[in-house]
């Protein structure tokens, strides 16, 4: 594996999605908190600060996992459909460095998004005089990138074997199933019944626990309202095995594809 190919692949995925008017979605998270910030007020001036502090964050994560389906289960789909991929397997490039590249490729993406996403939600908290934790916002963002790779990963492997439709509505329900698999397992556990639960428990091995990545609740009040460090290091362990895992069964699915 030559990671100098590697880097090459990621930055021609990096410079191909900003030059797509991906930017014009930064601003655009922009223009939603403009909008936030002069409507809350009305309808709820005593929890304005909540309100605006949660929002923040949602809508941060809601762009960010579109961005993260929509690009990354074609990535590698849009090559297959286009042939494309046929130029680029037959130079000396690997298919577990295709994949790896464009991976880190559009996760580089996600980070300069999620950086600069940030960057103007905590301009706003100041402009509105909204009390808030840097530190609790700054963990909340890392573990939303921590998420979103998760995600990503997801919708690459997907794209390897399926269409770039079937593969986007397979990884949002991916991802919703994935923010209640503890509920899923209580649930099995209240039916008392041995083959559902079964089920149930199965589902929440299969499934990725993204509970466990977000923080956006816990970001509103405060420090203290997150994990301790344990937690956290073992929480954000968890996300980069379970993308590495998805990877190498992208990548195993990949090599093992004619074209």
């Amino acid at each position: 594996m030559n990671l100098g190919r590697i880097s090459v692949i990621a930055t021609n995925v990096f410079r191909e999605v900003m030059r797509d008017r991906i930017l014009y979605i930064i601003g655009f998270y922009g223009l939603i908190l403009a909008a936030a910030i002069r409507l809350l007020p009305e309808f709820a001036a005593a929890t304005e600060g909540k309100m605006f502090l949660d929002f923040g964050l949602a809508a941060m994560s809601a762009i960010g996992l579109i961005v993260a389906v929509f690009v990354g289960t074609g990535l590698v789909n849009k090559e297959i459909e286009k042939r494309t991929v046929l130029v680029l397997i037959a130079k000396p490039v690997g298919r577990s460095e295709f994949i790896l590249g464009k991976y880190l490729g559009l996760l580089a993406v996600l980070a300069v998004f999620i950086a600069a996403m940030t960057a103007i939600y905590v301009a706003f908290l100041q402009f509105g005089n909204i009390a808030y934790s840097t530190a609790s916002i700054l963990i909340a963002a890392i573990f939303l990138f921590l998420e979103l790779s998760l995600m990503t990963a997801v919708a690459i492997t997907l794209g390897v074997f399926t269409s770039s439709l079937l593969a986007t509505a397979l990884t949002f329900a991916v991802y919703l199933m994935g923010n209640i698999t503890q509920d899923i397992l209580q649930l099995g556990r209240l039916g008392h019944n041995p083959g559902i639960e079964r089920l149930t428990q199965a589902l929440y091995l299969i499934l990725p626990d993204l509970s466990r990545l977000d923080l956006k609740n816990n970001a509103v009040y405060g420090i203290h309202a997150l994990p301790d460090s344990t937690a956290l290091i073992t929480n954000a362990g968890y996300g980069l095995l379970y993308s590495a895992v998805l990877l190498a069964i992208a990548i195993f699915i990949f090599s093992q594809r004619e074209f």
